[in-house]
């Protein structure tokens, strides 16, 4: 193994810490690495973006410590392809079987902690890493995508549906492990706030209120149950922060904190209806706060340029003196986030960071031969273009299993009772209806993305410029769905439960019943 560090890493500390080459430096350890995702969390409802509801100290304490980024992106709102884009540096589109939820991980795409792994970092994880899927083997051995496993500790349990994974003590086991003489890069995976919840939790545990809320998505009826479901994913989230609160004051005592980098986000948005596993405002833009004392200039910065998964292996890639090609990785299509931490300035700050593009193929199964719902799309100034190039199939999934791209949730529930009970359809259609082909939302104006500009003819030059742009971004990328190849990602194997379950499930075939929502069922949908 070789051991690290490179030069151009111990110059990049040289120019951080004021001194000049060649006039008695001191050589400083490589910059740790403690990278926090929630799993299933928006943007907004974390305290420093202004939320009052939810309340996170430690993800504040990063911003205010390092960097708030306000336009931060996945390019694919799903578990398994949105960790796939963070640990490659790749959108998904460039993945093959990675774009989907639940794939083989193919052998060919090698990950930023297997690369820091053996170029002198010790590498480790808790929780839930890349998942769900299968991450295939290395001569015979399962490969670790995220690091060494330390998930040992537990704690007591707060509620039926958050797990006893007692996740800061197990970093502390990590830190333990280390051997004195390696940088660490930690990847703390929270299975928070992750379905299923504990209904009123956050009532009844987390001493909230339902009025508290300030603000209900337009595309849900405001009730009580949506309300407490809201204020159950808000308690999740808030377990989340308090490990996370936990790690950062270990680093603090140990003297590590000023010299890592801490990186606190989210995988994709909120499980609820029309957000997890589509493609709109809600659903990709995702909150991120980043720190590191060492190396960021004027911390407390507010950064408005747009940001991507995608650019987090670049930046790691930077700091350690390493390139793709040196280590044996695919070439990264993001871009190094130095250019922001080395600036002093907030707001806009790289003139080139003005789009991302997002988009998506096969997520959880539940039409007929495992088909997907391939959508891609680009986000500019305020504007949301989104094309979906399959439109005559159901978006969340097919109604007869239980719209499958949607977790079961009550607000779900509550969404298809209303429907059914009072007949109204504006919701069911906002959340689980058949769509348009082209999308075009102002984001700024209309963040819930509820009015459809594609139509206006006002607005038809803005759609076929973005519709361009987007075109000509992709087929550089060499996007399969814009060569005209996109049917491969149907094809990719499914690595979960069940294969082809549709036509199983339709043909009477014993499958996991839990996967069908029955309630969700309505046979007259299917007209």
């Amino acid at each position: 193994m070789k051991q690290f560090i490179s030069i151009p890493a111990i110059l990049v500390v040289i120019i951080l810490s004021g001194c000049q080459p060649g006039k008695g430096t001191v050589e400083k350890q490589a910059p740790n690495i403690l990278f926090a995702i929630a799993d299933d969390a928006s943007w907004k409802h974390f305290g420093a973006y202004g939320c009052e509801w939810v309340k996170t100290p430690a993800f504040d304490r990063v911003a205010q410590n390092g960097i708030l980024f306000t336009r931060a992106y996945t390019p694919n709102a799903k578990c398994a392809p949105s960790r796939s884009c963070i640990l490659t540096g790749r959108n998904t589109w460039q993945l093959e079987e990675a774009c989907n939820h639940s794939p083989n991980f193919p052998s060919k795409f090698k990950t930023y902690t297997e690369v820091l792994s053996e170029n002198g970092y010790f590498v480790g994880n808790v929780g839930k890493g890349w998942a769900p899927g299968n991450p295939g083997q290395i001569n015979g051995k399962k490969r670790e995508l995220t690091g060494i496993k330390f998930d040992e500790l537990k704690a007591p349990p707060i509620t039926t549906g958050i797990s006893t994974n007692d996740y800061a003590a197990n970093f502390e086991a990590f830190l333990a492990a280390r051997p004195s003489d390696k940088p660490f890069c930690f990847w703390y995976g929270c299975f928070e706030p992750h379905r299923k919840y504990e209904f009123k939790s956050g009532i009844n545990k987390g001493n909230k209120n339902i009025d508290e809320i300030d603000e209900i998505p337009s595309f849900w009826p405001d009730g009580d149950t949506v309300r407490a479901d809201m204020l159950d994913y808000a308690f999740e989230i808030e377990h989340f922060d308090a490990h996370l609160n936990r790690m950062l004051q270990k680093l603090e005592e140990i003297g590590e904190l000023d010299n890592t980098i801490v990186i606190v986000t989210a995988d994709n948005g909120m499980p609820f209806p029309r957000i997890k596993g589509q493609e709109y405002e809600y659903s990709s833009h995702l909150p991120l706060a980043i720190s590191w004392p060492d190396g960021i200039k004027n911390p407390g910065r507010v950064v408005d340029d747009f940001v991507n998964f995608i650019d987090f292996v670049p930046t790691y890639l930077e700091l350690t003196g390493l390139t793709a090609e040196q280590v044996g990785m695919q070439p990264i299509t993001g871009n190094s986030l130095t250019d922001i931490f080395y600036s002093e300035n907030g707001g806009s700050i790289n003139p080139e960071r003005d789009f991302v593009l997002i988009g998506k193929e096969r997520h959880d199964v539940g039409r007929p031969n495992d088909q997907g719902y391939p959508i891609r799309g680009i986000i500019r100034d305020n504007y949301l273009y989104i094309r979906n190039f399959k439109p005559e199939r159901w978006p969340a999934g097919n109604p007869d299993t239980g719209y499958l791209n949607c977790d079961g949730s009550p607000t779900k529930t509550y969404i298809l009772d209303t429907r059914r009970m009072k007949g109204q359809l504006e919701y069911w259609q906002l959340n689980f209806g058949k769509r348009l082909s082209e999308e075009l939302y102002n984001i700024e104006e209309d963040p819930f993305c509820m009015k459809n500009l594609a139509s206006e003819e006002a607005f038809s030059e803005l759609k076929v410029s973005m519709n361009e742009e987007m075109i000509e971004k992709l087929r550089k990328q060499g996007d399969p769905r814009i060569l005209g190849n996109g049917d491969v990602f149907d094809n990719y194997e499914y690595f979960g439960e069940v294969r082809n379950y549709y036509n199983r499930y339709m043909q009477g075939e014993e499958v996991p019943t839990n996967w069908v929502n029955k309630s969700d069922y309505d046979a007259d949908l299917m007209e």
